[in-house]
């Protein structure tokens, strides 16, 4: 095909592709699914969430390896591992390599191995990720934040002066320029406040200061391409729940549902992820990216919170909403603009399109990591596939599957397995994401009866021992870092 006009052809050309396209990051989880859009889209994983049992998921042996201190890391291992080169090798053709994460390093073992990387340069996504550069790209674009000033505060004082000269008050939220939201924020109202992160904040040149609002975050997933920004649907966060995460502040999950938003503020987000996607553009970047915004709860105002400038762990409900089955996932399209096929479609048609109620359905997912401030030795777990809640709540195992459209209703949930037999469970870690239909929130973004029953039922389906002494010596830090 000479060039992609429509779904139709962009749909013909990803059934129809030849070259071989990898998934490689620790788990398939923010692509899952992509493997049945595309031919020749495999996954190659570190952890093995399916036991063996998804034909497009390679799970190489373990070998000995330095710890891991990024999701980098664990990337730069895959493409270094034996099995892995030999694996991409014997299927042949012209590998194509796409990831959650990845840095120099990265890019340096796909240029020797003669693996393209669809995405932009990680230096490039690295400028965009920094939090003070987001907030200038949206100036840019005319997509406001939250009022803010960007400048040093080495001390509680200078954190003052600054906010007193932007005139924001002395109730702040301050963020370094990288990092997850749930380590890298901090509310600050006085100066006790400060000194619990002092270290951190002081590390920083400069930091984003912000005035605290009362506010719920919301995200929307964006693809920049040369014909325009095609944006996805408005999903709601949930955020800092204690029964799901540790960490105040931190991301632990989604919802995607007509009713989640007043179309005023579903317009004001689409609009504002369209200019902003259209400045990426002219900043360098193209494809995949991410906003979160931040709706203050006392005016409807919407607010740009950050940038991701990746698939990130909203991917997995953006790629499996109405609008995807319909038409096509966003991702396929960042892998259109990367293809080297020439394109023209018309995004304002698909965007109008996406935008109307029909084109979204109602799903939530949730991320459950261990919560109690202990570390000891998993010795039996969940396995990934379909589970069941009984009228009392309880949840059972149902059935082995790998794709999520099996849930038939309300009752049932996909459960992928992250922390395996034999791995260590402490504060933070990521013991598996549940997805189900429906909301797992109330009207007041507390998470409901049922979402409540299905967390503590699969939790219960863990079991652990206690560690030896030696083992003590090798445990992580708790939150030692995000793979989702």
């Amino acid at each position: 095909m000479k060039t992609i006009r429509n779904v139709a052809d962009l749909r013909v050309v990803m059934h129809r592709n030849e070259q071989p396209i990898y998934f490689i990051s620790a788990t398939n989880f923010n692509l899952i699914g992509i493997d049945e859009w595309v031919r020749n889209f495999k996954f190659i994983s570190y952890i093995d969430c399916f036991d063996g049992r998804h034909p497009n998921v390679f799970v190489p042996s373990e070998i000995p390896h330095a710890e891991f201190e990024s999701i980098e890391d664990i990337n730069n291992y895959l493409l270094q591992h034996k099995e892995v080169i030999d694996y991409i090798k014997r299927r042949g053709g012209r590998a194509v390599a796409t990831f959650l994460m990845f840095d120099e390093t990265t890019e340096e073992i796909c240029n020797d191995l003669g693996i393209e990387v669809w995405f932009p340069k990680a230096s490039l996504r690295q400028r965009c990720d920094n939090k003070m550069e987001t907030v200038r790209i949206g100036n840019k674009a005319k997509v406001p934040s939250v009022p803010n000033t960007l400048a040093g505060a080495k001390s509680y004082e200078e954190l003052l002066a600054a906010a007193k000269k932007a005139g924001i008050g002395t109730d702040l939220v301050v963020q370094t320029a990288f990092g997850d939201s749930g380590h890298t924020t901090f509310f600050i109202a006085s100066e006790d406040d400060y000194n619990k992160y002092a270290k951190e904040i002081s590390a920083e040149d400069e930091v984003k200061i912000m005035k605290r609002i009362k506010c719920r975050g919301a995200t929307m997933e964006a693809c920049a391409t040369k014909s325009g920004t095609l944006v996805g649907p408005l999903l709601t966060e949930v955020v800092g729940q204690p029964e799901l995460t540790p960490y105040k502040g931190g991301w632990c999950g989604n919802e995607i549902f007509p009713g989640a938003f007043s179309e005023t503020i579903r317009a004001k987000a689409r609009d504002m992820a369209y200019r902003f996607g259209n400045q990426l553009v002219k900043e360098g970047y193209r494809g995949y990216f991410d906003l979160d915004f931040l709706i203050d709860v006392k005016d409807n105002e919407v607010y740009l919170g950050e940038l991701n400038p990746r698939i990130c762990g909203a991917s997995s409900m953006t790629n499996h909403a109405a609008f995807a089955y319909a038409d096509a996932p966003l991702f396929l399209f960042h892998l259109m603009e990367f293809s080297g096929i020439k394109y023209k479609i018309d995004v304002e048609e698909l965007n109008n399109r996406w935008a109307q109620k029909e084109f979204i359905d109602s799903w939530s997912q949730v991320v459950i990591k261990a919560t109690d401030d202990i570390v000891d030795i998993v010795t039996h777990v969940p396995s990934s596939g379909i589970y069941h809640m009984a009228p009392d709540g309880s949840v059972s195992y149902d059935r082995f599957d790998y794709h999520r459209q099996a849930i038939e209703n309300e009752q049932e949930a996909f459960f992928l397995r992250i922390t395996g037999p034999g791995d260590y469970r402490y504060e933070g870690a990521d013991l598996g994401i549940l997805i189900t239909r429906g909301r797992v929130m109330n009207d007041e973004f507390d998470l409901n009866e049922r979402a409540l029953n299905w967390i503590k039922g699969i939790k219960r389906l863990y079991a652990t021992k206690p560690l030896t002494e030696v083992q003590r010596d090798d445990t992580p830090s708790a939150g030692s870092f995000k793979i989702l």
